[in-house]
C-alpha cells in the first residue's frame, strides 16, 4: 500500500480554484475548463479506487474462508511423506 503524507487533491479543490487574470496571462475559460476535467477524472479515479479496494476486501474475506474450510485437506502422500504440491 502507498501511503501518502499531508491531504489529498480533492475534485472540489480543483473546481474551486481561483487564477488572477493578467493583461497577457492564460485564458479563463480554457483554465476552468482544464480544471473541470482534471477534477472529472479525479472523482472518477476517486471512485474506482472505492471499487477496487472494495472488490479487494470481498476477495481477501473469500480467501480466508476457503483456507478455513480447507485447513485440514493437507494429506500425506502413500509413503507418508507430505504432499509437495501443499508445502511453501
Amino acid at each position: 500500500m502507498i501511503y501518502v503524507t499531508g491531504e489529498r487533491l480533492q475534485a472540489y479543490q480543483i473546481r474551486a480554484a481561483v487564477f488572477d487574470t493578467r493583461w497577457r496571462g492564460l485564458d479563463p475559460a480554457q483554465v476552468h475548463a482544464y480544471l473541470t476535467r482534471a477534477a472529472d477524472e479525479l472523482d472518477r479515479l476517486h471512485r474506482d479506487l472505492t471499487t477496487a479496494n472494495t472488490e479487494a476486501e470481498r476477495i481477501r474475506q473469500a480467501l480466508r474462508q476457503w483456507q478455513s474450510h480447507h485447513a485440514g485437506c493437507r494429506q500425506p502422500d502413500p509413503d507418508g511423506t507430505p504432499n509437495s504440491r501443499w508445502q511453501r
